[in-house]
């Protein structure tokens, strides 16, 4: 009994996080959901991704094909699947050759960027420079998709500065 109890624990504190995640980045969440209802008139579509954490807008009709962008709990995307390569924002910019990436997994991964800072994400976004290969946000996204779900956070922790625990 009290190992059943143990292995219940972690994951109702896991869903407890999730949850308070989520309502923390519930405004972020509401501008993605306006813009993607916005686009289903033009074709898009929507789904639920468990693994993401996230709803998803496919096929949503903007300029260049293959691309998404993640609003809280939303993404949207310009491809008509989510579970497809993509090339990193660093290879993009001549920094070096890199393998391509989960889309998917790269979306998650700011996906838990957002339910962790909630409403400081886009200004901290965007201070760091926005839609760029010398992004932390982005570096880290691409590291996440590289790695199999690692290192989703921008910036690493060091011996002389961990958290305490």
């Amino acid at each position: 009994m009290a190992e059943q109890e143990t292995r219940r624990g972690p994951g109702a504190a896991r869903r407890a996080l999730l949850c308070a995640g989520a309502l923390w980045t519930v405004p972020n969440t509401a501008l993605g959901i306006m813009a993607g209802l916005c686009c289903l008139p033009f074709g898009a579509r929507m789904r639920w991704r468990r693994d993401g954490l996230a709803l998803v807008f496919l096929g949503v009709p903007w300029r260049g094909a293959g691309g998404a962008i993640t609003f809280g709990n939303v993404i949207l995307s310009t491809g008509r699947e989510l579970d497809r390569l993509c090339l990193t924002y660093a290879h993009r910019a001549g920094f070096g050759a890199e393998p391509p990436v989960s889309l998917a997994a790269h979306e998650r991964a700011h996906v838990y960027q957002y339910m962790l800072l909630g409403p400081l994400f886009l200004p901290l976004y965007l201070l760091c420079g926005g839609v760029s290969a010398r992004n932390p946000f982005e570096r880290a996204a691409d590291r996440y998709a590289r790695h199999g779900g690692a290192a989703w956070w921008p910036w690493r922790f060091r011996a002389g500065n961990a958290p305490p625990g």
